[in-house]
C-alpha cells in the first residue's frame, strides 16, 4: 500500500531503511568489548581497503545465517531483542488469565497466540479471504472496481495509486492528503526494464510465482503470471524512477481534490475514495501525468485483467497469514528469488515478529519499562547538543557558502528539536479488535485502525510528538516537517551506543549517527526545508548552484562504484544518505576533537589511538555480510549505499582518515585533493 514515507518524497530520512527492530539500552549482563580486535585482518592494510581491515575476520565468523539475506550489526541487535526481550515479555503476558478485552496484553497475548495456531489457520484456508473475492468476481466493469479496489487499500492491499496523510510540505503546521503511484509486485520499476539475465529471471520467477499461487488456491484464470507482469510493466513504464521520486519540489502539485475527475475521467474517483473514508478538499500529487496516463492504462484494460491484478495483490498481502503452502510459495519468491534467504524463520520467531509489526507501539511500551532508563535520555542530549554546536563552528568556517545563506542554516540548525527513547504520550489502540483464533481478521482490524488514524488526520493540526519508529527499532530518523531527530531506544547500546567503550568508538558510532541525522536537514532533500519545515528555498542562488554542484560531484564518485558484475550503487538515488554518512562522520570527528582540547592525549588501546579508533567504531557499525541477490535487490531500491561502501564511501574524501593512518598519496582509500568532496 503507498506510504508517503517510502514510495514519495522519502519523509523520513534514516540510518538505514530496511528497519530492524531490536532492544533498548540497558544493564549489559556482560561488558561488550569497545572494539573486538579479532575481527581485523592485519593481512589487508587500512589504506588500501578499511572496510576488509576492520571487518573481514569478523565477516568470516558471521555468516549469512540462512533465514536472512544480510547480516550485521543491526541484524544481530534484532535478533537479540527479539528472541530475547520481546520474547520474554510476550511469553510473561501469554501465560496471563482474564485479560480484559481490549487492552494492550490482551491484544498481544491473542494476537501472537492466533499466529502459532497453525491448526486453526490451514483448517480455515483461504475463507477469511473469500468475502473481498467475491466482490471481485462480481465486478463487470471499471466504476465497479474502483469501489472494491478501494475497499482493498483498506485491508492494506495495493492498488495502481494510494493516499497517505502527511505533514503539508508548503504549510507544514497542517496535515493533507497526499496521493501517488502504487501498484508493482517487484517494488519498482527497474525490475520492469532491465534487460541483465539475473533481473530477467526474476521477472520469470514471479511469473511462475503467481501460476502457483492461483493453481493452490483454485482460482480459474488461466496463465494469470503472464496477465499480471505484462499490466504491471505498462503500469511501470507511467511511473517515476525512485531517483525522480525524491524531488520534493516536482512531486509537490496540489490540487482540489474534485480536480481528480478532470485530471481522470476514466475512473471513478467518488467510489474510489468514499469506500476509503477519504473526506478532504485538496490533494498533493506525485504526479500529474501519472494520475492521467494510468487512469487511461486503466480504462483500456480489459476488466478481467484488473480482477486477476487484484486478486493477486490481494493473496500475497495476506501470504504470511494463510496456510502453510501459500506462507511457503511466498516466502520462496520474495524471500529467496528477491533476497537470496534460504529459510524461513521459525514459527515461533515469526510470531514475535508479527506482533512487533502489528502492534509494536503497545507493545514498545511494555517494552521501554524494562529496558530504557530515564538516564540514557539525559546522556543522548547531551550528545545532541554537543553535535549541533559543532555543526554550527563547520557552518561558520565553510568557504562555498556567503554569510547570508549561513545565517539561514545556523537559524534551521537552532531550530533542530529532538526526541529520545519512546513517546511522551501513547495512542490509545484498544479500537483494534483482536481474536485469538483469527489471524486474517486481526491483521484486517490492525489496518482499519491505520485506516482511520490516516483520515482523521486530513485538514487537521499536526501532531509533533508523533513518532514513526517504534522505541524498540534500531534506527533513527530526520523529520524535514518537524525539523527533528528522532533516536529510539533500540538504537542506544552497543555497536552504537557503549557505555563501557572509550569515547572514540562511541564518537564512531552513536554520534556519527547522530550527526547523520542532522546532516539530513541539509542533505539534498532536507536542504529545501526551511528551519519551520516548510518547502521554500532559503539559500541564495550562488550558494544554492555551489552546494548542487558538490552534491553533483559526490553523485558522480558513488555511482563509479560496482558491487557486484553490471550493478554499480545509484549515486542519484543514495546521495542524500551519502551526504548524511560523510556529514556525520565529519561532525562526530571534530566533536571528539573538541572534547579532548585541554585534556592529555589518550593512552593508545590496542596500539591503536584515538583518530583510529574512532574510525574503527564506524567501520564496526557497518560491519555485514550480504547474499548477491539481497545485494542486487538493495542497489535497485534503496536509498542506502551497501554496507561496504558505507564504510570505503565516505572515508576517501576525509584527510582525517588519512592522517589518522599515515596513508600518504596514491593509496585505495586516498583521493587527490582535488576530487575530494567535503560539503559540511
Amino acid at each position: 500500500m503507498y506510504n508517503q514515507r517510502s514510495a514519495g518524497r522519502a519523509v523520513v530520512a534514516g540510518i538505514l531503511l530496511v528497519a530492524t527492530a531490536a532492544g533498548g539500552a540497558m544493564a549489559q549482563s556482560a561488558k561488550v568489548p569497545a572494539f573486538d580486535v579479532s575481527s581485523i585482518d592485519r593481512k589487508i592494510q587500512p589504506c588500501a581497503d578499511f572496510d576488509g581491515f576492520a571487518n573481514e575476520n569478523w565477516k568470516k565468523a558471521n555468516p549469512i545465517p540462512g533465514t536472512d539475506s544480510r547480516w550485521g550489526a543491526f541484524n544481530i541487535l534484532d535478533k537479540e531483542n527479539k528472541e530475547v526481550r520481546l520474547k520474554g515479555i510476550i511469553a510473561a503476558i501469554a501465560q496471563k488469565q482474564g485479560l480484559a478485552k481490549g487492552t494492550e496484553e490482551q491484544q498481544i497475548a491473542d494476537y501472537y497466540a492466533s499466529f502459532l495456531d497453525t491448526v486453526t489457520i490451514e483448517k480455515r484456508g483461504i475463507s477469511p479471504l473469500k468475502p473481498y473475492l467475491d466482490k471481485l468476481n462480481s465486478v463487470k466493469d471499471l466504476a465497479a472496481y474502483a469501489k472494491v479496489a478501494g475497499e482493498l487499500q483498506n485491508l492494506g492491499v495495493s492498488t495502481w495509486a494510494g493516499f497517505a496523510v502527511e505533514a503539508d510540505a508548503r504549510n507544514s503546521k497542517m496535515n493533507v492528503l497526499y496521493g501517488g503511484q502504487d501498484g508493482l509486485s517487484l517494488g519498482e520499476r527497474s525490475y520492469y526494464d532491465r534487460e541483465d539475465e539475473s533481473t530477467k529471471n526474476v521477472r520469470k520467477e514471479f511469473v511462475a510465482h503467481v501460476n502457483k499461487m492461483f493453481a493452490m488456491a483454485g482460482f480459474p484464470e488461466k496463465d494469470p503470471g503472464q496477465t499480471i507482469l505484462a499490466f504491471e510493466t505498462a503500469l511501470a513504464k507511467l511511473q517515476l524512477t525512485n531517483v525522480q521520486l525524491r524531488d520534493p519540489v516536482k512531486t509537490y502539485n496540489k490540487i482540489g481534490f474534485r480536480e481528480l475527475n478532470t485530471l481522470a475521467p476514466e475512473f471513478d474517483w467518488a467510489s474510489f475514495t468514499s469506500t476509503q473514508g477519504i473526506a478532504s478538499d485538496s490533494v498533493v500529487l506525485q504526479d500529474k501525468p501519472y494520475i492521467t496516463n494510468a487512469a487511461k492504462l486503466l480504462k483500456s484494460t480489459p476488466v478481467e485483467t484488473l480482477k486477476t491484478y487484484s486478486k493477486f495483490q490481494l493473496l500475497t498481502s495476506f501470504a504470511g497469514y494463510l496456510p502453510k503452502k501459500f506462507d511457503d510459495e511466498n516466502f520462496r519468491f520474495f524471500g529467496t528469488v528477491m533476497t537470496g534467504r534460504k529459510a524461513q524463520r521459525a514459527r515461533p520467531e515469526r510470531a514475535i515478529r508479527s506482533t512487533d509489526a502489528t502492534l509494536g507501539m503497545p507493545l514498545g511500551k511494555l517494552f521501554v519499562k524494562q529496558y530504557f532508563p530515564e538516564s540514557s535520555k539525559q546522556k543522548v542530549s547531551a550528545m545532541i547538543e554537543n553535535v549541533r554546536t559543532v555543526y554550527g563552528e563547520r557552518i561558520d568556517k565553510l568557504t562555498w557558502m556567503s554569510p547570508a545563506t549561513k545565517q539561514m542554516a545556523h537559524k534551521k540548525l537552532a531550530a533542530f528539536t529532538y526526541k529520545i527513547g519512546y513517546p511522551d504520550k501513547w495512542k490509545d489502540y484498544s479500537a483494534i479488535n483482536i481474536q485469538k483464533d483469527k489471524l486474517v481478521e486481526n491483521i484486517i482490524s490492525a489496518a482499519a485502525y491505520r485506516v482511520a488514524e490516516r483520515n482523521k488526520k486530513i485538514g487537521k493540526e499536526v501532531d509533533r510528538s508523533e513518532w514513526y519508529m517504534t522505541p524498540q527499532t534500531v534506527n533513527a530518523y530526520y523529520n524535514p516537517f518537524n525539523n527533528e531527530v528522532v533516536f529510539p531506544a533500540g538504537i542506544l547500546q552497543p555497536p552504537f551506543f557503549n557505555p563501557d567503550a572509550d569515547d572514540a568508538i562511541n564518537y564512531g558510532g552513536i554520534i556519527a549517527v547522530i550527526g547523520h541525522e542532522f546532516t539530513h536537514g541539509f542533505d539534498d532533500q532536507g536542504s529545501q526545508f526551511d528551519a519551520e519545515g516548510n518547502l521554500r528555498n532559503w539559500w541564495t542562488e550562488e550558494d544554492r548552484k555551489n552546494f548542487e554542484g558538490l552534491a553533483k560531484k559526490y553523485i558522480d564518485y558513488f555511482s563509479g562504484l560496482e558491487p557486484l558484475p553490471g550493478f554499480k550503487i545509484n549515486g542519484a538515488l543514495t546521495i542524500g544518505e551519502n551526504i548524511a554518512d560523510l556529514g556525520g562522520l565529519t561532525l562526530a570527528y571534530y566533536a571528539l576533537q573538541k572534547s579532548l582540547e585541554d585534556k592529555p592525549e589518550p593512552a593508545l588501546i590496542d596500539g591503536f589511538n584515538w583518530k583510529q579508533r574512532f574510525f574503527l567504531g564506524w567501520a564496526q557499525v557497518w560491519h555485514a555480510n550480504i547474499t548477491d541477490a539481497g545485494l542486487r535487490n538493495q542497489i535497485q531500491t534503496d536509498p542506502h549505499s551497501p554496507e561496504r561502501y558505507r564504510v570505503n564511501g565516505p572515508l576517501p574524501h576525509m584527510s582525517e582518515f588519512s592522517n589518522a593512518w599515515s596513508c600518504g598519496e596514491g593509496g585505495k582509500m586516498v583521493l587527490p585533493a582535488a576530487e575530494r568532496v567535503v560539503i559540511w
